[in-house]
């Protein structure tokens, strides 16, 4: 099921299918948290992590740790141990993702160049006016030169998006280049689906006068394609956008990822030691990435559940977003409903949006707007038959996928105008700090008592 919040396009679960996160107008979906997590695993598919000196490499060492991994692929494929390997990885980790036939699965373990085999998953995707997410967070307002919908300047910044890819055509976007990831064959990183042109479209289209601005305007953007046209993709075409990610950790300043899925039922995704406790080959991506220098900015899904069962938005290392229902760009609570049938009133929490109820994750969850987003889309065809054109497109939706890149767009501005050199901690530090962001009662409410995150507010960046 596509689920239209940012849960919706990421990743379901391990080397599973991926699904943009994103919301139309409707009442409240089922759940996907319903479902055992472990009815994400593919079947016959699986990760295989390679033992290693070190990880977050780049540059010469991560072609080499690349090379081993097909190295290794291939030693066992003439064996007859696995087949049809998709992907070879050498930066966020070393190893490769490939089918293994049943049987065998043993015996590839046993390989004494193997770390663990772990079983692939799918993910979801978590699905010029001034918009109402990035006025409400005041990227309109905050201290440096680059102020969101004044008409003019952009953000010397690049934001990666690992997300379905990105309409290379659209004129509100300055897209940068980018990776094919994703395994629909097509050999592009151009968007098919929408879901991923819209959340680069909340980070960083340009202050230009038409379409729609983002919190970091005119940033430069990557298109990191992990998910389908359907919105969907696995972990292993996840780890794959990591690990492209960290072998790029120079030119990366922030990376958003609004995808994702339940891995747990019992509040332990997150083993607290980046996956080398439970055997999690993305956590150890992402864990080897931010300590490459990349902060990660994640949805926090759709599903009205605790965060505690999901990945990435249950990882420390990541900063996990939830999302606001805001009508006005304004704060206190003073507009009706606008494009929704989610019962929230304005300034409160979202129906949909996962929370927190862990101390370890309030410490890495913040909140946006995630309601009634007007963003970039992929092209659409406008005119009758036989005169039809493809124009580029905007598109208004919902989903914690919607609310994460207002936060990658603003990590973005604090990196490229307080704190060029910032770690991914001090990135987290900042947008953390009371003074950077609106607790509740502040400004927006918790009637449900299940949000305690605070609201991003920009107007000190």
């Amino acid at each position: 099921m596509l689920v239209l919040t940012v849960m919706a396009a990421t990743l379901l679960a391990y080397t599973g299918a991926v699904l943009a996160q994103e919301m139309e107008e409707r009442t409240k979906p089922l759940s996907s948290s319903l479902q055992p997590a472990e009815s994400n695993v593919i079947s016959g598919r699986y990760i295989v992590v390679l033992k290693d000196d070190g990880a977050g490499q780049a540059g010469a060492q991560a072609k080499s740790n690349e090379l081993e991994a097909q190295q290794v692929a291939n030693d066992l494929s003439q064996e007859n141990k696995v087949q049809e390997v998709t992907h070879t990885y050498g930066a966020a980790l070393k190893g490769f993702a490939a089918a293994i036939p049943a049987g065998k699965v043993s015996a590839v373990r046993a390989d004494p160049r193997v770390a663990f085999v772990a079983q692939d998953r799918e993910v979801h995707a978590t699905a010029q006016t001034l918009p109402t997410g990035v006025d409400r967070v005041d990227a309109d307002l905050d201290t440096n030169s680059v102020d969101a919908g004044n008409g003019s300047g952009a953000v010397n910044v690049d934001i990666a998006i690992l997300d379905s890819g990105i309409y290379t055509k659209h004129p509100d976007l300055t897209i940068a280049g980018g990776k094919d990831c994703s395994t629909d064959g097509k050999n592009t990183f151009s968007d098919d689906n929408g879901h991923g042109s819209h959340v680069a479209g909340t980070a960083a289209a340009k202050d230009n006068t038409t379409g729609v601005v983002g919190t970091a305007p005119g940033a430069r953007l990557w298109a990191v394609k992990v998910l389908k046209a359907s919105g969907s993709g696995r972990f292993s075409d996840i780890i794959c956008g990591i690990d492209w990610v960290t072998d790029n950790a120079s030119t990366i300043e922030v990376a958003n990822m609004s995808l994702g899925g339940q891995e747990t039922t019992n509040g332990t995704a997150d083993d607290g030691n980046c996956g080398n406790t439970n055997n999690d080959p993305m956590h150890q991506a992402i864990c080897a990435s931010v300590a490459a220098g990349v902060p990660y900015v994640v949805a926090a899904g759709n599903d009205f559940e605790d965060v505690s069962n999901y990945v990435p938005a249950s990882y420390d290392e990541v900063i996990t977003v939830s999302a606001l229902a805001d009508y006005d760009g304004l704060p206190g609570g003073l507009s009706p409903r606008t494009c929704t049938q989610d019962p929230q009133v304005d300034d409160d929490f979202a129906f949909f949006s996962n929370f927190s109820t862990l101390p370890a994750d309030r410490a890495h969850m913040l909140a946006a707007p995630g309601v009634c987003i007007k963003s970039t889309w992929k092209g659409v065809k406008k005119g009758r038959p036989g005169h039809s054109r493809i124009v580029p497109g905007y598109k208004t939706i919902s989903g914690t996928s919607m609310a994460s890149p207002h936060v990658a767009g603003a990590a973005a501005v604090y990196v490229a105008n307080k704190n060029p050199s910032a770690t991914p901690a001090q990135v987290k530090s900042f947008m953390l700090a009371p003074a950077n962001s609106e607790a509740v009662n502040q400004g927006h409410t918790d009637e449900c008592g299940c949000n305690p995150e605070p609201v991003l507010q920009m107007d000190n960046y």
